[in-house]
């Protein structure tokens, strides 16, 4: 692996043929069908110069093929090896700088092998030439970042599953574990892989339901590619789709009436929560959760607007819980003073 290639170094009269081969090769696997005048003009070099670099990698056993006429150009053939990774020094401290905002605990260089970002950063980090790997190392010494609280951290093998099955269409059948501790099996037309505020989704089309469903791919505990495959719907925005139904789908209902104009009510409401509709008392907030406790403490508590649970017993129940809790905590505290 190449990295830490300076950024000036296309053009230069200091970078050895040996580099521009590298970044021969690049260009090759990013822009098959390349000519050889967008070649020199990338490497900074003359055509003739050019061609002598598709000859070096031609000779190294690289198969590269060239096609004449108007739409001609070289491209790697078949069996061709991937091109090496070659960052320049910003590209290199930019990826180190996402990788620690995204996974606060690669920040620290780590022996350990369960800590698998950490020992790929560690590696990235190694490569660097000694000016960018100063830089780097610095970076990671005197950066702190604060872990995301409501970041889940799904198995890479099954979102590698999950995002193969969708690009090939392919039907799986999916083993979900819910936050209320139930677990149920699934059949599923995975349409894409969503991240959504540090977290991953399946926006799929469940058979179970025959309806849309959004999984936690961090609950998902396997995976098993059927035969069947399937068809996404017509110009499916993933995003979108998955921010309308987030909150439909699980196993408690919920139904909340705020007593405001819906447009007041949006901007406190949390996707996930459900869809909001009119309401002869303002709008109302229909959806479902899995875990009635978390929807009342994390969500609802914290909407500064007058509501009502007209539906769920299980999310009345959750209200009365926390509201009891709140009385008993002032009382207490009256109590003392």
């Amino acid at each position: 692996m190449l990295v830490g290639m300076p950024s000036d170094a296309v053009g230069s009269s200091e970078v050895s043929p040996t580099a521009r081969a590298l970044l021969t090769l690049e260009i090759l696997q990013n822009r098959p069908g390349v000519t050889a005048a967008e070649l020199s003009r990338r490497l900074g070099v003359s055509e003739r110069a050019s061609r002598r670099h598709i000859a070096i990698l031609r000779e190294a056993g690289i198969p590269v093929v060239s096609t004449r006429g108007p739409h001609g150009g070289y491209a790697l053939g078949r069996g061709a090896a991937l091109a090496p990774v070659v960052f320049t020094e910003t590209e290199a401290l930019s990826l180190v700088m996402a990788v620690i905002d995204s996974h606060p605990s690669a920040a620290t260089p780590t022996d350990d092998d369960a800590d698998t970002v950490g020992t790929a950063l560690d590696k990235v980090v190694r490569a660097l030439p000694r000016a960018a790997a100063r830089q780097a190392a610095a970076l990671r010494e005197h950066a702190s970042a604060t872990p995301d609280r409501r970041a889940s951290r799904p198995d890479p093998r099954t979102t590698s599953a999950l995002v193969a099955a969708s690009a090939a269409r392919r039907r799986v059948r999916i083993t979900y574990a819910s936050e209320s501790g139930s677990t149920w099996q699934d059949t599923t037309d995975p349409w894409s892989v969503v991240v959504r505020h540090s977290r991953w989704y399946l926006l799929c089309h469940s058979h179970r339901a025959d309806a849309v469903r959004t999984y936690r791919i961090d609950r998902i505990v396997d995976v098993v590619e059927l035969d069947g495959g399937f068809e996404p719907p017509p110009a499916l925005d993933p995003v979108a789709s998955l921010e309308e139904h987030l909150g439909i789908g699980w196993e408690f209902e919920t139904r909340v009436v705020f007593q405001v104009p819906q447009e007041e009510a949006q901007r406190w409401v949390h996707p996930a929560m459900g869809r909001l509709e009119r309401h002869t008392e303002g709008c109302v907030l229909v959806g479902s959760t899995s875990n009635p406790s978390m929807y009342v403490r994390e969500w609802l508590a914290r909407i500064p607007l007058p509501f009502r649970v007209e539906g769920g017993s299980e999310l009345r129940a959750a209200v009365r819980e926390v509201a009891d809790q709140l009385v008993r905590g002032a009382s207490e505290g009256a109590s003392g003073t």
